[in-house]
């Protein structure tokens, strides 16, 4: 957003709490890569150039990265700089700061979607002698105690840690919620080729019927390796690692668990088909099926017989990883332009409240809005809208109530 401003010579300035790229640096687990392979990691201006571009980065790499184009654009950025509150003020905003105020016509709020673990309300239930660990405090299996682990979630992140943390020895049980499976790679090339190619990824949000249901769909399943691997249910059972169905409760020291696993896979690997069948038909309609060897499907979910319907937490487990997905932390924004469930109001980023615009949330304006190369599009729309703004004054549309949305899925 930082370079797409200078391009209309709208003066500006970036606030950052911590470092550049400081979530990166602080609340990621030590060894996480990117989902998305190197190709994608492109910000305006400034494509990889490095020499692997079918890899995945660490993240030191992104830290790297981000840094390289802070300096690369020149960005106007006051660091170590924490706002502790935003308000309406004298026709723009206050935003406060430990270091003082600014006072300004408009705001970007760029702190993303992930700066809080979304924890259930069963989490209060964890019994005595059971640690409970969330994806942004998680480091590496070392750090959690000695004995079973209970991973609750079985998105991205929920297979990646039930995948180490087994390598490691502890025995893990999976509590799986909804999800989206996918393979690494299909007819030769990255998932995430195919649906950048084909144009599902730039599916924009005002074209779905239920963006509400967009936007709390599930991480896919994947997961970022030299090799280029998939990661899925079958792979971790191969693992040893224990499948159950959703988490529906704790109480009095024991585990509930949905009894609805199967229908849930069954579902997923529906998905899966309906998906790789979109993309068989775009390729065929581009006459790319002589240059692309034949789709193979993965072979369905394969479900335990009789799997688990609860247990003794202390009797079976040590700890507990809640990979139950994230919020945003909104707590310093005093601006009337929430839901009656705390939500932000926005329009594919257009915040209710004159001269705010949002980034980086899921599905905020396309399919890709939370990825990095995302960002570039939805940046120069909605730096449009502030010059528009700035040299008119007028806000054009409110925001329209969003209806409640169905309960999240498990998975982060």
């Amino acid at each position: 957003m930082s370079r797409c401003l200078r391009e209309r010579s709208i003066d500006h300035v970036v606030l950052e709490r911590g470092e550049v790229a400081n979530s990166w640096r602080e609340e990621r687990w030590d060894s996480l890569r990117l989902l998305t392979p190197n190709w994608q990691c492109r910000l305006p201006g400034f494509p990889y150039s490095g020499r692997e571009p079918d890899a995945f980065m660490t993240m030191p790499e992104v830290v790297r990265f981000i840094d390289d184009y802070a300096g690369f654009i020149d960005a106007p950025l006051c660091a170590g700089t924490t706002v502790t509150s935003v308000r309406r003020s004298d026709g723009g905003y206050r935003v406060s700061t430990e270091d003082g105020d600014w006072r300004c016509r408009c705001v970007v709020l760029a702190s993303g979607a992930f700066n809080l673990p979304a924890l259930p309300p069963m989490h209060d239930a964890t019994p005595p002698g059971v640690e409970t660990v969330t994806p942004l405090t998680y480091r590496h299996p070392g750090s959690l105690p000695e004995g079973g682990v209970l991973v609750v979630g079985a998105s991205a992140t929920g297979l990646q840690i039930a995948e180490e943390v087994q390598r490691s020895g502890r025995r893990v049980t999976l509590a799986v919620g909804e999800h989206v499976r996918m393979p690494r790679v299909y007819r030769g090339r990255d998932i995430l080729w195919w649906m950048d190619r084909s144009g599902i990824l730039d599916e924009r949000y005002d074209s779905v019927d239920d963006i509400v249901r967009a936007r709390h769909v599930p991480s896919p399943q994947l997961v970022g390796t030299p090799e280029r691997r998939t990661l899925d249910l079958n792979a971790l059972s191969a693992l040893g690692v224990r499948l159950v169905g959703r988490l529906t409760g704790i109480h009095d020291g024991r585990a509930q668990f949905s009894g609805s696993l199967r229908n849930v896979c069954r579902l997923a690997d529906l998905k899966m088909r309906r998906l790789l069948g979109t993309i068989d038909e775009w390729a065929t309609g581009e006459g790319l099926d002589r240059d692309f060897e034949t789709g193979e499907r993965l072979p369905d979910t394969v479900v335990p017989e009789d799997p688990s319907l609860g247990f003794e937490l202390a009797g079976e487990v040590r700890a507990i990883v809640w990979a139950t997905g994230y919020r945003p932390d909104y707590s310093w924004l005093h601006v009337p332009v929430f839901d009656r469930k705390g939500r932000l109001r926005h329009d594919g980023g257009i915040v209710d409240s004159p001269g705010m615009v949002c980034m980086g949330l899921t599905f905020m304006r396309r399919r890709k809005s939370s990825f990095i190369h995302g960002a570039e599009d939805d940046a120069r729309d909605l730096a449009d809208r502030l010059a528009e703004y700035l040299g008119s004054g007028a806000w054009s549309g409110r925001v329209p109530a969003a209806p409640d949305g169905p309960r999240a899925g498990e998975g982060g």
